[in-house]
């Protein structure tokens, strides 16, 4: 098991910068898969990027080249670097560890792009 604690959202004009963070309760260098997930009212929680034990990265079309999934295995940290922010990025953003089939879950953290 692990849990899970974001941080890092707030409220950012367009065209601006937010970096989340994603601390882990347990080492993550042996977990396969982890990643950034979001959700807005009345839609389904969506990919956002993941990253592998060997960070191997993979992105969603909408935010290619312009967000960054990192992790630091000492620190037991996954960041979320978010570049030339849009409004319809505006969601919450989930942190998520896949072990084995299980799947686990941060609280969320909210993230508002608006001028």
């Amino acid at each position: 098991q692990v849990q899970l604690v974001e941080s890092g959202g707030g409220l950012v004009q367009p065209g601006g910068s937010l970096r989340l963070s994603c601390a882990a309760s347990r080492s993550i260098f042996s977990l396969y898969l982890m990643g950034w997930y979001r959700q807005t009212p009345g839609k389904q929680r969506e990919l956002v990027a993941l990253i592998t034990n060997r960070s191997r990265t993979n992105y969603a079309d909408p935010v290619k080249g312009r967000f960054t999934i990192s992790k630091d295995n000492a620190k037991n940290t996954v960041y979320l670097q978010m570049d030339s922010l849009k409004p319809e990025d505006t969601a919450v953003y989930y942190c998520n560890a896949a072990i084995g089939i299980e799947m686990y879950w941060g609280q969320g953290t909210q993230v508002t792009v608006s001028s």
